[in-house]
């Protein structure tokens, strides 16, 4: 069971994910990301991902954005599709926020500039859990 609460003078959530990591037989490292809980009426694939964007509700001009997108809370159940309990493993939790105005654009606002081009103007942010660390053993 995961539940994250977002900041209430922050962004709405986007997303919750699962992130498994594993070595395989050569001891080479992989990871795979599994959403568990999406914002509004977005779907999970079979294959543990949603694929449709939460949206952008950023004013870069006035440096704002709304919380029209996205939830407030998210929550859902999660069960390894793959678990091997001869492997070992490890599982952290990354909640994703919808996107807000990144610093750049509130100093080209407050500074009346414009940035230079490709200059990202919002940001993603993300929350990260402790890891969980399986072992047969």
């Amino acid at each position: 069971m995961v539940r994250a609460l977002g900041d209430p003078d922050g962004a709405n959530l986007d997303r919750i994910q699962v992130i498994k990591g594993w070595l395989d037989a050569d001891g080479k490292l992989h990871e795979r990301i599994y959403d568990v809980a999406v914002s509004g009426d977005r779907k999970i694939g079979a294959d543990g991902r949603c694929r449709e964007p939460v949206g952008n509700t950023v004013d870069v001009a006035n440096a704002s954005y709304t919380n029209t997108i996205g939830n407030a809370t998210l929550g859902g159940y999660w069960k390894d599709p793959d678990f091997d309990p001869a492997q070992k493993a490890f599982y952290y939790v990354r909640v994703i926020e919808i996107p807000p105005p990144r610093w750049t654009a509130y100093d080209a606002k407050f500074f009346n500039i414009d940035m230079p081009e490709g200059t990202a103007m919002t940001v993603t942010d993300r929350a990260y859990t402790s890891p969980i660390w399986y072992s047969p053993n």
